[in-house]
């Protein structure tokens, strides 16, 4: 739960995209927040508050004046037990009136009174969207420091399309927890690659592996969480790009090498998560081969390029971290790599504990000794070693 702890106060306004809210509540108590809502009163128009009080646990405040608070502050009390407040959705006339500083209702009030960051989730109709006023208005809370999360381009309520949709809950969760996360890596470049390679025997068929690239996708969400610039060298895998983090589709361990080899010098720190293939077809058929044409065809194999040897060996190199994926003897194989290799961190497992799965266990090596991690989640674990590379390079 990558929110345990937090405490978020939800602030929904009077648009359509109110109904949303209410599963943006569900998925934040899932990650571990403890959320309090706080509704306009147009907001009650859309979804009751008996709707956000089943799904967070706790009353609702629509008012300003809420009896229920003993001195009559609700604006106060609920933004300084805050870590954050959201508000999604948030109306042109929202942002219009926080921009002007306006404390007419218990919402706005609550956020000109604030000591917490502040987010917040457009949504309107495409044309109040790119109003000059809106616009000018959104220039100016970013000139504040308000971080605003979408909006998204799509169908709308009124039937047209264009900007101005509230991004999904599923998106704002993860822009939530990229914005709470601890920025152990502010300011580093992280290149890593991830997946598993394809040699081509003929264009239909090749040599591959079973890596789902779920670990070296985790890993790019949990460095770019930690504040780093990521660059994500993918083969192919059936993965979404995580948010913020620039990835570059590859097919072969030789693509995989070139796209490497041309941004490793710019990097601070390379992470080789990727399942790359030790070996390629030398005489890989121009058409597909064909059983009944001459029998079983000859297939020649040829070394592929060491990807993480040839980083770890350049002049300047980046701090260098390895994968050792093994089904035996894992301390012995993944110490004499990350020797061989010449690198100060590899991290090892088993292949029948994390390969093509959502959860791993992994050890970590360096010049320290070994640091087992429990079994986790591979989220939980990219996380860990995050960390862990912080420490090693003086980030953390």
């Amino acid at each position: 739960m990558e929110l345990s702890g937090k405490r978020i106060v939800l602030g929904v306004t009077g648009g359509i995209a109110a109904y949303k809210a209410a599963e943006l509540v569900r998925l934040l108590v899932r990650q571990g927040a403890d959320v309090q809502v706080a509704m306009s009163e147009g907001a009650t128009h859309f979804v009751t508050p008996t709707t956000f009080q089943a799904l967070s646990g706790k009353p609702v405040f629509t008012d300003q004046w809420d009896p229920t608070m003993p001195n009559g502050m609700a604006h106060i009390d609920l933004s300084r037990q805050a870590d954050l407040i959201l508000v999604a959705p948030a109306t042109a006339d929202f942002l219009a009136r926080i921009v002007h500083g306006l404390a007419d209702d218990l919402l706005a009030t609550m956020v000109l009174a604030r000591a917490c960051p502040l987010l917040v989730a457009p949504a309107m109709n495409r044309q109040m969207w790119e109003n000059p006023a809106t616009q000018r208005n959104v220039a100016q809370l970013a000139a504040d420091g308000v971080g605003l999360l979408g909006p998204a381009s799509g169908a709308q309520a009124c039937g047209e399309v264009g900007v101005g949709r509230m991004l999904e809950p599923e998106e704002i969760v993860e822009q939530v927890i990229d914005f709470l996360a601890a920025k152990c890596l502010a300011g580093r470049r992280v290149l890593l690659t991830a997946g598993p390679t394809f040699e081509a025997i003929d264009p239909v068929r090749g040599i591959t592996n079973l890596s789902s690239g779920r670990m070296g996708y985790a890993i790019a969400r949990a460095a770019r969480q930690a504040g780093a610039e990521v660059t994500l060298v993918s083969g192919p895998v059936a993965l979404a790009a995580p948010l913020g983090v620039e990835r570059i589709m590859v097919r072969s361990a030789l693509d995989m090498h070139g796209v490497v080899m041309a941004r490793a010098a710019a990097s601070d720190i390379f992470i080789g998560v990727a399942a790359v293939a030790d070996y390629r077809v030398a005489n890989a058929a121009e058409h597909k081969l064909k059983k009944d044409h001459g029998g079983v065809p000859a297939i020649e194999l040829v070394e592929n390029p060491d990807i993480l040897a040839e980083v770890a060996a350049m002049p300047g190199a980046p701090f260098c971290v390895g994968f050792a994926a093994e089904s035996r003897n894992l301390e012995e194989y993944a110490q004499a790599k990350r020797q061989k290799k010449k690198i100060p961190l590899i991290a090892g497992n088993l292949i029948q504990d994390g390969f093509g799965g959502d959860d791993n266990r992994l050890v970590l090596f360096d010049d320290h000794g070994s640091h087992p991690l429990a079994p986790a989640s591979k989220d939980v674990l990219a996380r860990q070693l995050i960390e862990h590379i912080a420490r090693l390079t003086g980030n953390l």
